[in-house]
């Protein structure tokens, strides 16, 4: 096999005993760890971003516990896939790990450009997107995304040569809510649902194997702001296009201490017509939840936090960094991703792995929630 599976996933955690028992769940098609190592890095352009690489965290996380994987095609210009494809060739060739462990993700929607960088980016936009027919121009917003299906078929095939990789486990429609403001609602909606018809011809392809939408805030503003993103909407669109065997499974939505609104915000209609939380509307439709921005790429850390929050979670005695991933990782959350670059931090922050998940009750102490 050439995905996550049930077995192989299951064969991963027994390497781990000691962990604690909720540290992996299975969500149905195989055991996933309830921290995933993400690659993103502010401001791409910057040439220090690429004296680092994520290679050696990658292999630190999956040779400790970690299966969730976590990328997109335009994190570093493309530069994280290929680090991430680098340890996992390693990995495999050395069997230390085997494909069917690891649950691996990109995502699709931004024009990734290419490292190096190119000196025009119009100019490769024109080249690479327009001229080879895999947009128009009208189709590329803000000269930053797309959800052409020719290039976002073009994109996905692009990241598994850059993973070494036949087939994603999770493939996300990269922050939509972008083209909202530029585009109205009901032309974004026929975008989507061109997008879900392409992923579902992927999945038969045994390119994917499941599908999701990646938003930054457009499951958590009021329904009112123009990049809102109507929960049930996109729900239609997938049983519309999949029928009701569709494989759109996933959103994956900041959930942290300072940006907690996927908890503690009713904005989304469920099955039942009335509105809850994100978390709670994505349960109700049997959708699972990503948590990202689990450290609010390190916003959180400008001042020490209160002794409550340890208390409420059950992390006094460890740092802010694992009191902010507890929080991350608990309520209705399926994983919660966190990016490191240096391998001794994958390392730290696995202290989590021995620690039961916080419980409801915690959380709603911690945010003051009846």
């Amino acid at each position: 096999m050439q995905y996550a599976t049930k077995e192989g996933t299951f064969s991963y955690l027994k390497q781990y005993p000691k962990y604690s028992k909720d540290f992996y769940s299975f969500n149905g098609d195989f055991f996933i760890s309830s921290l995933g190592l993400g690659t993103f890095r502010k401001e791409p352009y910057r040439e220090e971003n690429y004296v680092v690489s994520y290679k050696d965290s990658v292999k630190m996380a999956v040779l400790n516990g970690i299966n969730h994987i976590d990328t997109a095609i335009n994190y570093r210009y493309q530069t994280s896939e290929r680090e991430i494809g680098e340890a996992l060739k390693e990995l495999f060739a050395d069997g230390k790990a085997s494909r069917e462990q690891l649950v691996i993700t990109s995502k699709a929607g931004f024009l990734p450009l290419d490292f190096p960088f190119p000196e025009n980016p119009y100019t490769w936009i024109e080249e690479e997107v327009v001229d080879k027919g895999l947009a128009t121009q009208d189709e590329i917003i803000i000269d930053q995304h797309c959800m052409s299906p020719k290039y976002l078929r073009w994109s996905v095939e692009k990241s598994l040569e850059n993973l070494g990789l036949e087939t994603l486990d999770i493939l996300y429609l990269h922050n939509p809510e972008t083209q909202l403001g530029y585009i109205d609602y009901e032309t974004f909606l026929k975008r989507v649902e061109d997008a879900f018809v392409l992923f579902e011809e992927l999945v038969k392809e045994g390119k994917i194997r499941a599908y999701g939408i990646a938003a930054w805030n457009g499951f958590l503003y009021e329904d009112t702001h123009k990049e809102y993103i109507s929960l049930i909407d996109i729900v239609n669109i997938a049983q519309k296009v999949g029928g009701k065997e569709h494989h759109f499974k996933y959103i994956q939505s900041p959930y942290n201490l300072a940006k907690s609104e996927a908890y503690s915000f009713t904005n989304q209609k469920g099955p039942d017509g009335r509105y809850y939380t994100l978390m709670q509307a994505v349960g109700g439709f049997g959708l699972q939840l990503i948590a990202s921005s689990s450290l609010l790429q390190l916003n959180l850390f400008k001042s020490k936090f209160a002794p409550k929050i340890g208390e409420a979670l059950g992390t006094s005695e460890f740092n802010d960094v694992l009191s902010a991933l507890q929080f991350a990782r608990s309520g209705n959350v399926v994983s919660a991703l966190f990016g490191a670059v240096d391998p001794q931090h994958v390392e730290d922050n696995l202290t989590l792995a021995y620690l039961p998940r916080a419980e409801n009750e915690q959380i709603k102490t911690l945010l003051g929630s009846s």
